[in-house]
Protein backbone atom coordinates (compact mmCIF):
# COMPACT_ATOMS: atom_id res chain seq x y z
CA UNK A 1 0.00 0.00 0.00
CA UNK A 2 2.86 2.35 0.77
CA UNK A 3 4.40 1.81 -2.68
CA UNK A 4 1.12 2.71 -4.35
CA UNK A 5 0.89 5.91 -2.30
CA UNK A 6 4.45 6.88 -3.22
CA UNK A 7 3.85 6.09 -6.89
CA UNK A 8 0.71 8.25 -6.94
CA UNK A 9 2.54 11.11 -5.21
CA UNK A 10 5.38 10.98 -7.75
CA UNK A 11 2.92 10.89 -10.62
CA UNK A 12 1.01 13.87 -9.24
CA UNK A 13 4.16 15.93 -8.68
CA UNK A 14 5.52 15.13 -12.13
CA UNK A 15 2.36 16.44 -13.79
CA UNK A 16 2.63 19.71 -11.85
CA UNK A 17 6.18 20.26 -13.11
CA UNK A 18 5.10 19.62 -16.69
CA UNK A 19 2.85 22.69 -16.59
CA UNK A 20 5.49 25.00 -15.10
CA UNK A 21 6.41 26.60 -18.42
CA UNK A 22 4.62 29.80 -19.28
CA UNK A 23 3.60 31.25 -22.60
CA UNK A 24 5.71 34.41 -22.20
CA UNK A 25 9.39 34.96 -21.35
CA UNK A 26 10.92 38.05 -19.75
CA UNK A 27 14.43 38.85 -20.96
CA UNK A 28 16.08 41.14 -18.42
CA UNK A 29 18.61 43.76 -19.46
CA UNK A 30 21.67 44.88 -17.56
CA UNK A 31 25.02 43.34 -16.78
CA UNK A 32 23.54 40.23 -15.13
CA UNK A 33 20.76 39.69 -17.69
CA UNK A 34 18.59 36.64 -17.29
CA UNK A 35 15.44 35.01 -18.53
CA UNK A 36 12.20 33.98 -16.83
CA UNK A 37 9.67 31.97 -18.84
CA UNK A 38 7.07 31.57 -16.11
CA UNK A 39 4.47 34.09 -17.28
CA UNK A 40 1.05 33.09 -18.57
CA UNK A 41 0.04 36.50 -19.90
CA UNK A 42 1.79 39.33 -21.67
CA UNK A 43 0.57 41.73 -18.97
CA UNK A 44 2.27 39.70 -16.22
CA UNK A 45 5.52 39.77 -18.14
CA UNK A 46 5.31 43.51 -18.88
CA UNK A 47 4.61 44.31 -15.22
CA UNK A 48 7.74 42.42 -14.22
CA UNK A 49 10.15 44.08 -16.65
CA UNK A 50 8.76 47.59 -16.20
CA UNK A 51 11.14 49.61 -14.08
CA UNK A 52 14.01 47.13 -14.20
CA UNK A 53 14.45 47.01 -17.95
CA UNK A 54 13.97 44.22 -20.43
CA UNK A 55 11.44 42.95 -22.90
CA UNK A 56 8.92 40.14 -23.35
CA UNK A 57 8.63 37.53 -26.10
CA UNK A 58 6.64 34.35 -26.55
CA UNK A 59 8.24 31.26 -25.05
CA UNK A 60 9.78 29.34 -27.97
CA UNK A 61 9.48 26.05 -26.06
CA UNK A 62 5.85 26.44 -25.03
CA UNK A 63 3.14 24.45 -26.75
CA UNK A 64 1.37 27.72 -27.54
CA UNK A 65 4.44 29.42 -29.04
CA UNK A 66 3.41 29.05 -32.62
CA UNK A 67 0.86 27.60 -34.88
CA UNK A 68 1.83 25.05 -37.48
CA UNK A 69 2.28 26.54 -40.90
CA UNK A 70 0.48 25.14 -43.90
CA UNK A 71 2.51 23.62 -46.66
CA UNK A 72 1.33 24.09 -50.17
CA UNK A 73 2.04 21.79 -53.07
CA UNK A 74 3.42 23.28 -56.22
Amino acid sequence: MRRITIALAVLFLSTIAAHADGTWCAYYSGSAGGTNCGFYSFEQCQATVSGIGGFCNRNPFSGYAGTPQRRYRR
